[in-house]
């Protein structure tokens, strides 16, 4: 991995670079086709996993990773080897990034035909509220997954009223976001009857990445054509935004979060 990303490392900066709302970067073949294959093999079945489903998605998760096979574990810390912490930082101009052993809101991730994932902002900070999310780390791992098979994450850069920009999900790829208060997100519905797997990471920063100390809890939009979708996910990115303010994120219990023994 570390070999691979040096050598994109001049392509990806650039492109992380461009004028566009939601900063990203995507690399292909990150590992050994080998390794890759076996990461997807690797993925525990659906009933195994934690249905995640409400008005803005619907797909599976699991955090708990001690209760799958270690290939996966391996695979998820392997991201936040320092080294690999320190060359994407140097990709994306961000210092001091900040891995998450805890990996609040990571995981592996599995959709399959009919999961979507609703244009969204993350929640704006850690589980303690202490750190900033900095940057989303998506690697796919679904072997002949095509672009017509839906499942790709899709960047909204003129927000969730305005048109997505697709980034395909191919096998092996590694995609890099920004996560900040304009970095819409979502997932396109999937539409083929096989399995779109994901390996998830988060960096967190101690200052804001785009220089604005907000706070925003995990809010989902409807999709423009989806207008009652919208308006009652308002109401209740609201209604949350407000008890969370008032109580503090750490009067909650976060399920998503790995407890290590």
């Amino acid at each position: 991995m570390l070999g691979r990303l040096e050598a994109s490392r001049e392509v990806a900066s650039a492109e992380f670079g461009l004028r566009r709302t939601v900063k990203s970067f995507a690399v292909d073949d990150l590992f050994p086709a080998e390794l890759a294959g076996a990461i997807a093999e690797s993925f525990p079945p659906l009933e195994e996993m934690v249905l995640k489903k409400h008005l803005g998605e619907l797909k599976y998760v699991g955090v708990q990773m001690d209760r799958y096979q270690p290939l996966l574990e391996e695979t998820i810390y392997a991201f936040q080897d320092p080294r690999v912490v320190r060359l994407v930082g140097e990709i994306c101009g961000l210092d001091e990034l900040i891995p998450d052993e805890h990996l609040y809101a990571g995981g592996i991730s599995a959709m399959v035909r009919g999961n979507f994932l609703n244009p969204h902002l993350d929640n704006s900070h850690d589980f303690e509220r202490k750190r900033y999310r900095a940057l989303n780390l998506l690697y796919y791992v679904t072997p002949g997954w095509r672009l017509d098979y839906g499942g790709n994450l899709e960047l909204w850069d003129e927000g969730p009223k305005g048109a997505p920009r697709p980034i395909e999900s191919r096998f092996n790829r590694l995609a890099v976001m920004q996560t900040d208060k304009t970095s819409w997100h979502g997932v396109s519905m999937v539409k083929h009857e096989g399995t779109r797997r994901c390996v998830s990471n988060y960096f967190f920063t101690l200052e804001p990445v785009d220089g604005d100390p907000d706070y925003h809890v995990t809010s989902f939009r409807g999709r423009p054509e989806e207008k009652l979708k919208d308006l009652l996910m308002q109401g209740d990115n609201a209604i949350r935004q407000a008890v969370k303010e008032a109580v503090g994120e750490t009067f909650f219990t976060n399920k998503h979060v790995y407890k290590k023994s």
